[in-house]
């Protein structure tokens, strides 16, 4: 189920442009087009973290990964579609770790207003106050990737004047 390559997460590179120092890892994960697919995006996400030693940013990256799978499966895939295409992938470049998620559709993701009391509706607002930034890009091809940056523990924007 699970690809350790550059070429898995290739589709990254068609919208969102690498750090200078290129990837020390990448891993991705097809994901199946029904609701339990989270559990497995947050399972995905715990284990390849661990594997990586950044246990630090488990808690931020299992609820992004889980709340931009949840959009890709609920408002990116066709409703008589018999197979999706969503694909979760990490990679980790040298002082930042990326979160992404592919899905088929063009359309990029729209944060609703804020409802404090609805059951549903905030994910892109827990996106962004989980991750240093997030934003997505149409692919060349068909879809998009809606994607998340989270800073290594220990990375600093620089020295400070």
């Amino acid at each position: 189920m699970w690809t350790e390559s550059s070429a898995g997460v290739q589709p990254l590179w068609d919208g969102l442009v690498p750090e200078r120092l290129s990837s020390s890892s990448a891993t991705s994960c097809p994901l199946p087009p029904r609701f339990e697919a989270v559990g497995d995006a947050r399972r995905f996400a715990r284990t390849t973290l661990r594997a990586w030693d950044l246990e630090e940013l488990q808690d931020g990256i299992e609820l992004v990964a889980s709340e931009l799978v949840t959009n890709a499966l609920r408002y990116a895939l066709p409703q008589d579609a018999p197979h999706g295409c969503v694909r979760l992938s990490l990679v980790r470049w040298s002082t930042r770790v990326v979160c992404a998620v592919r899905d088929p559709s063009s359309h990029g993701p729209v944060a609703k207003a804020p409802d404090f009391v609805a059951e549903s509706g905030r994910g892109l607002h827990l996106v962004e106050s989980f991750s240093e930034t997030w934003g997505w890009h149409p692919l060349t091809t068909a879809g998009k990737v809606v994607w998340a940056l989270f800073r290594m523990p220990g990375q600093h924007d620089g020295p400070s004047h």
